[in-house]
């Protein structure tokens, strides 16, 4: 049996509610981490979600960041607070479980600019995220890791590398992140199935940059190395970047195999 796991950085869940629904359907998701859902939990859709079929976990806050998943199956042992940034007031993590695997979903800061406050921030955030999946890994967890990472792993998934060197989201320290996650063992699933460039995630709304095709792979699903010969498949789904009133970030999917 398959399971399907998308990421989707959805730039407001109340404005994609429907396009979130027809991507579930359409693209037959089991389960979704949605990004950037942009609502506080008392206002969270959650009716309209369960009258179409789903569960729902969520963690959010009033117009940013937010974070929760959509799902065909019962999701358990849900945690909101990624250990070590527990006076964190910003709802960007969200932890639960489906049958043996756990799943991280994410909304990585920006970090706005290198040099900045909040590029410090992102990095603390990616620090402590690094020293939980060190903890998991260590208790031998099945692990799907998803979300928008705010970061362009390598030269290929940028569309033009020498403009963005050493700049938000394609500088060094963000991308040694990247490969700490790595070096736990993970990986990164689009990378499995795909070498190309110019496979990108998120386009700018700005200057026809989805027209243009000038965007960044910053969203990302990785796997821990004990499910890795269980992924079948990842792929970007560019197709709802293109509708009315899009998100300008695309889902990223990848198909697992499971007993």
């Amino acid at each position: 049996m398959n399971l399907r796991i998308a990421s989707w950085n959805t730039n407001s869940i109340n404005i994609r509610l429907q396009q979130i629904i027809h991507v579930m359907n359409d693209f037959n998701v089991d389960i979704m981490g949605v990004q950037e859902t942009k609502v506080d939990d008392n206002n969270f859709p959650i009716d309209a979600l369960h009258q179409a079929g789903f569960y729902v976990l969520f963690n959010g806050q009033k117009s940013y960041n937010g974070v929760a998943y959509i799902s065909r199956r019962p999701l358990n042992k849900a945690r909101h607070q990624l250990p070590g940034m527990n006076t964190d007031f910003q709802r960007r993590f969200l932890q639960a479980e489906v049958n043996d695997i756990t799943l991280i979903n994410c909304y990585v800061p920006n970090g706005k600019a290198i040099g900045d406050e909040k590029y410090d921030y992102k990095l603390k955030w990616l620090d402590a995220l690094v020293a939980h999946l060190q903890q998991l890994t260590k208790e031998k967890k099945k692990i799907i890791l998803m979300g928008d990472f705010n970061i362009a792993p390598d030269d290929r998934d940028v569309y033009d590398a020498e403009l963005w060197k050493d700049k938000i989201l394609c500088s060094p320290a963000e991308r040694e992140k990247i490969s700490r996650i790595q070096s736990l063992g993970f990986t990164d699933t689009f990378r499995l199935f795909n070498d190309e460039a110019g496979a990108f995630s998120w386009w700018d709304y700005r200057d026809g940059g989805f027209q243009k095709n000038n965007g960044h792979r910053i969203d990302l699903i990785f796997c821990s190395k004990n499910i890795k010969k269980y992924c079948q498949n990842s792929e970007i789904e560019k197709i709802p970047r293109g509708w009315e009133r899009p998100s300008d970030h695309a889902p990223v999917i990848v198909t697992l195999t499971t007993n």
